[in-house]
């Protein structure tokens, strides 16, 4: 870490790359969601060289869930105690130490996702809040306290819509 900014290492770099280009398979703002469409979840897989792309329906009970964990309301774990998945990774004692193993495309995400986890960085993930957006970002702000993808766009309609409201 650098005095005045976050940085995080290239790994990490790559995580936060893998985790936010899955969450965004799902586009609201443009009506787009590449897991439902046909073929997509296997090219999207193909497109990052992750291996064996999995049914794309667990995908998108993954996404979902990943997706409710970071905020997004509109998505859930399913279940009370939220989604289990097997047979995605495995861990491996190596001598070095334990190692997040991946046997699909879905194992890779939830293994950077989860590496993102132990190195106190999921926190970070956010869901936009704009209903009409809800893009996945990572939040690199100093005191991670961003709230929108894009103050520009999302953060400036939401100032202007309670602007009107307030002036009304």
């Amino acid at each position: 870490m650098t005095a005045g900014r976050v940085t995080a290492s290239a790994p990490a770099e790559r995580d936060i790359e893998l985790v936010m280009s899955f969450l965004n398979t799902l586009d609201v703002e443009d009506g787009v969601d590449v897991l439902a469409e046909r073929g997509g979840w296997s090219s999207w897989v193909r497109d990052r060289d992750l291996g064996a792309p999995g049914a794309a329906e667990q995908a998108a009970r993954v996404r979902s869930a990943l997706r409710g964990s970071v905020g997004d309301h509109l998505a859930r774990p399913s279940g009370p105690t939220g989604l289990s998945t097997t047979g995605e990774l495995t861990v491996h004692i190596r001598e070095h130490g334990p190692v997040l193993v991946a046997h699909t495309a879905i194992g890779e995400i939830l293994a950077a996702a989860s590496r993102l986890s132990t190195l106190g960085m999921w926190d970070r993930v956010k869901i936009c809040p704009a209903d009409s957006c809800r893009w996945a970002f990572y939040d690199r702000s100093r005191n991670r306290s961003r709230t929108w993808c894009s103050m520009q766009v999302c953060g400036n309609r939401e100032k202007a819509r309670i602007w009107r409201e307030k002036h009304a």
